[in-house]
C-alpha cells in the first residue's frame, strides 16, 4: 500500500477531500511564510465545521503549527532573528500552559461542551484582533505583519512601544534578562506573556503567532523583527510538544496533518519569496479583513452547528477558505506586480 493509498483510506478515501486539504495547507504556507503568522488559526474552526472532535481539530491544528513553523524558522534563523534566550524562557512558560489548555479542552469534550466554547473563543479572538490590525493598516500605523526591511535596518533603531515601556519600568522583579535590541526585562513578564499564549495553543491548537508576536512587542519590549523570527522558533517547540500530548490522547489525525503539511510546504516558500519583494503594508488590510472573515465564518458555523443547519455550516467553512484564498491571493498578485515593474525599470536604467 502506498501512501497515498494509506492516507485516502485515514480521510475516508476520498481524493477531493485531500485535494481540498493540500489546497488549503498551500494557502495557509502562504500567509504564514509572508507574514509569519497568520492562517494557521484557521485551521482549527474549518476542522470543526467539518465535523471533526474537538480533540482531532485541535491536536491536528497543532501538529500542522510544527511542520509549517520549521520551515518558516529556517529563513528567520538565516537573518539573524531569533533571540535563543528569549525564546528559550518562552518555551518554557508555553509548555506549562499548553498542558493546562490540553486539560481543559479533554475536559470540555467530556461534557460535550469543548466545540462550542473553542468556537466561541475564536469568534472574540479572531474578532478583536482583527478590529486592531484592520484599523493600524488603515491608519497607516505599524505591526501586524512582518518588518521586510529587517534586515537592512539595527535592532537599536526600532521604538519601543509605550506599554512596553511603562511595563519594564514598573515590573522590576528580578531576574532581570537583556533580550537582542539592548532590551532589559524581568523574566517574570516573559514567563507570563508565555503561559498564556501557550494556555490559547493548547486550548485552540494554533501556534498563537497572532497573539504572541504582538505580545512580545507590546508587552516585552521586543524589536519587531526579533519578535517575528523567535515567536516563529517558539512554535516550532511549542507545536512539537502540543502535537505530543494530543497524539498520546489519539487527538493527531496524520491523514489531515500529511497534506495539510504537502502544501504548505510549497506555501512557505511562495510566501517568504514574496517578502523581498512585496511591502507588508501594501496588503496589511487584507490581512486584517481575513481575521475578521474568519470570525464572521466561525460564528455562522457555529450556530448552524447549534440549529442543525447544515446550510450555515457550509456557508461558515466556505467563508474560512476563501478569507485564505483572498489574502494569499493578494500576497501572490502584488508580488507578480513588483517584479513586472522591477523589470520594466531595469531596461530604462540600462539605456
Amino acid at each position: 500500500m502506498t501512501l497515498l493509498d494509506s492516507i485516502l483510506g485515514t480521510i475516508g478515501g476520498s481524493p477531493e477531500l485531500l485535494a481540498l486539504f493540500v489546497g488549503f495547507g498551500l494557502l495557509v504556507g502562504i500567509l504564514f511564510g509572508f507574514f509569519g503568522m497568520g492562517g494557521s488559526f484557521l485551521v482549527t474552526p474549518a476542522l470543526l465545521m467539518m465535523g471533526y472532535p474537538a480533540r482531532v481539530a485541535v491536536g491536528s491544528g497543532m501538529a500542522f503549527v510544527f511542520g509549517t513553523a520549521v520551515i518558516a524558522t529556517l529563513k528567520h534563523h538565516d537573518l539573524g532573528q531569533v533571540d535563543y534566550k528569549l525564546g528559550g524562557l518562552m518555551i518554557a512558560g508555553t509548555t506549562i500552559g499548553i498542558e493546562v489548555g490540553r486539560a481543559a479542552v479533554f475536559y470540555l469534550e467530556e461534557l460535550g461542551l469543548a466545540g462550542g466554547i473553542i468556537s466561541v473563543v475564536y469568534v472574540l479572538l479572531l474578532g478583536a484582533i482583527g478590529l486592531l490590525v484592520t484599523r493600524d493598516a488603515l491608519n497607516g500605523e505599524g505591526g501586524g505583519g512582518v518588518d521586510h526591511d529587517a534586515a537592512d535596518k539595527d535592532l537599536s533603531d526600532y521604538e519601543i512601544p509605550e506599554i512596553a515601556q511603562t511595563i519594564q519600568q514598573t515590573v522590576r522583579i528580578p531576574p532581570m534578562v537583556t533580550l537582542r535590541g539592548d532590551v532589559r526585562v524581568s523574566a517574570w513578564v516573559i514567563t507570563v506573556v508565555a503561559f498564556a499564549t501557550g494556555l490559547l495553543s493548547g486550548f485552540l491548537g494554533v501556534g498563537g503567532g497572532f497573539i504572541r508576536m504582538p505580545a512580545m512587542i507590546y508587552a516585552i519590549g521586543a524589536p519587531v523583527p526579533v519578535a517575528v523570527g523567535t515567536d516563529l522558533f517558539e512554535i516550532v517547540f511549542s507545536g512539537a510538544i502540543g502535537s505530543y500530548l494530543y497524539g498520546q490522547g489519539g487527538g493527531v489525525d496524520l491523514g489531515i496533518v500529511v497534506p495539510l503539511l504537502f502544501g504548505s510546504a510549497l506555501g512557505a516558500r511562495i510566501g517568504s519569496a514574496a517578502t523581498a519583494v512585496v511591502d507588508a503594508d501594501d496588503i496589511k488590510v487584507y490581512f486584517g479583513g481575513m481575521l475578521l472573515a474568519g470570525s464572521v465564518a466561525v460564528g455562522i458555523g457555529e450556530v448552524g452547528s447549534y440549529l442543525g443547519n447544515e446550510l450555515l455550516e457550509t456557508v461558515g467553512l466556505v467563508l474560512v477558505l476563501g478569507a485564505a484564498l483572498v489574502v494569499a491571493s493578494a500576497v501572490v498578485y502584488t508580488s507578480l506586480q513588483s517584479l513586472r515593474a522591477t523589470r520594466r525599470q531595469q531596461p530604462s536604467a540600462a539605456d
